[in-house]
């Protein structure tokens, strides 16, 4: 399935729009990942734990999209946009990606 972030597709011609689909990923990120990636920050450099963690959320997310998309007939996702925020429940962070796009049907 075809999923991009442009309302259109180069070459191809939307001949139904199926309407909005979305997909979330909401990640709990464990203390000692928390833990290194404090120490990181202070010492410098990139957090590979949350990044690992940001890219299965985004993965999650738009998979659930794309399936959502082939349940109602659609080959492709146009205008997709995503999300990142972080909650904090109590003592703990958690990481969510949400993903939305409209599910469509382009020409093959």
């Amino acid at each position: 399935m075809l999923i991009v972030t442009t309302p259109s597709i180069e070459g191809k011609r939307i001949v139904r729009y199926l309407g909005l689909v979305t997909g979330e990923a909401i990640l709990g990120a464990n203390i000692f990942k928390d833990l290194f990636a404090g120490i990181r920050d202070i010492v410098g450099g990139r957090s590979a734990a949350y990044e690992e963690e940001l890219s299965r959320a985004r993965h999650i997310a738009l998979y659930e999209m794309m399936e959502q998309a082939r349940s109602l007939g659609g080959n492709a996702v146009v205008a997709v946009d995503l999300d990142y925020e972080t909650i904090s429940p109590g003592s703990g962070n958690m990481l969510m990606v949400s993903a939305s796009g409209t599910a469509v049907v382009i020409e093959e």
